[in-house]
């Protein structure tokens, strides 16, 4: 029943959207199936599969019940500029390498438009990257710019980005994971597909792995809508190298590498400040000096398990959580000690360093 109900599904997903009248047609030709094998007495062990699931969502708010009367249209949203964008990218910590390549990427698109009106020959160029670097070192966050400026420059008409890991894009039976990979290209047409761990789709040693069937599904896609689907792979940089040379369609199409190097004790401590301003908490100078030690530390010491901001916002959580056991003490405590982290709310308890360093 199930590979029945997939191999249908595969037909109605022929033009990419599985309609709510296509899954109800498979559903009752199930039932159909499933009443003949009754009549045989043939029992299944469990619930058949649904076509349900597998109906493409469209985009945006539910439409209202019949009847029922329209919302008010909300003003549209105005979109961020070129200019606002690389201003912001410019306003992130560190990645220095990792922003002149994505200026120099505007460039190159900026110079291919001036090229083609003015009849100039244009050499065929692929947009899609691949990030290499740690966690924790902002690659969702530049993925997320960079949709928003192949908006702005007219590469993509919406700029949106859509991230996804093998999770989101592999599924467990024959069939599942062509329907799971389409719709997740779907979401992404007109923006950024980005697939963090992209590495954990061909890693597995089986040769009947399905992540490879995601490859080709993805590989594809990249193909039929060139103009209107930027894929954006992540991860480290050993397993993401084996990726890539995985498939022959891999290493064409991704010939971009943008290199994010781990942030250093003295950024860390910018991130950590940041992250202070930005939800209302002054640091004394005391704590300063403590959270600059302590984060110089955790950049010498760091190891293949180094979380780069990741580590930063555990440290201001842990922080923020010791700062209220310590306020929510004082009786009636004033604003400036609401906002205050003292060097004792950066303090580890006792133990809890050790116990960090044996799960480490």
């Amino acid at each position: 029943m199930d590979q029945f109900t997939l191999l249908l599904l595969l037909f109605a997903a022929a033009d990419g959207v599985v309609s709510e009248r296509e899954a109800a047609f498979v559903n009752a030709c199930g039932d159909v199936l499933l009443e003949l094998c009754d009549r045989d007495g043939l029992k299944g062990g469990r619930p058949a599969l649904k076509a349900g699931p597998f109906v493409t969502r469209p985009a945006g708010p539910e439409p209202p019940a019949e009847g029922a009367p329209a919302p008010a249209r909300p003003e549209e949203e105005k979109l961020p500029t070129l200019e606002q964008l690389l201003a912001e990218l410019d306003g992130l910590c560190g990645l220095e390498k990792v922003k002149r390549d994505v200026k120099s990427l505007v460039n190159l698109v900026k110079v291919r438009r001036l090229r083609q009106q003015a009849d100039l020959p244009v050499p065929p160029m692929s947009l899609h990257l691949v990030f290499l670097g740690n966690p924790g070192t902002g690659k969702t966050t530049v993925a997320r710019l960079l949709a928003g400026i192949y908006r702005a420059i007219g590469v993509l008409s919406k700029g949106q980005l859509v991230e996804v890991d093998r999770s989101g894009l592999v599924a467990g039976f024959v069939g599942q994971t062509a329907l799971k990979t389409q719709q997740a290209v779907e979401k992404a047409l007109g923006g950024v597909l980005f697939i963090d761990e992209a590495y954990a789709l061909t890693n597995t040693g089986s040769p009947g792995d399905f992540g490879r069937e995601a490859v080709e599904v993805l590989l594809k896609n990249m193909e039929d809508h060139r103009d209107e689907l930027i894929v954006i792979v992540a991860g480290y940089t050993g397993p993401m190298e084996a990726f890539l040379h995985s498939n022959p369609g891999l290493e064409s199409r991704f010939n971009k590498y943008f290199v994010f190097d781990d942030y250093d004790g003295g950024q860390l401590m910018d991130i950590f400040r940041s992250m202070c301003r930005r939800h209302g908490y002054a640091l004394t100078p005391e704590a300063e000096a403590r959270a600059a030690g302590d984060l110089q530390r955790l950049y010498d010491s760091r190891d293949e398990n180094f979380g780069n901001a990741r580590d930063v916002r555990n440290l201001f959580e842990r922080a923020v959580a010791r700062q209220a056991d310590r306020v929510a003490k004082l009786d009636g405590p004033t604003r400036e000690q609401l906002m205050q982290l003292l060097p004792q709310d950066l303090e580890e308890p006792a133990g809890e360093a050790d116990r960090k360093e044996q799960d480490r």
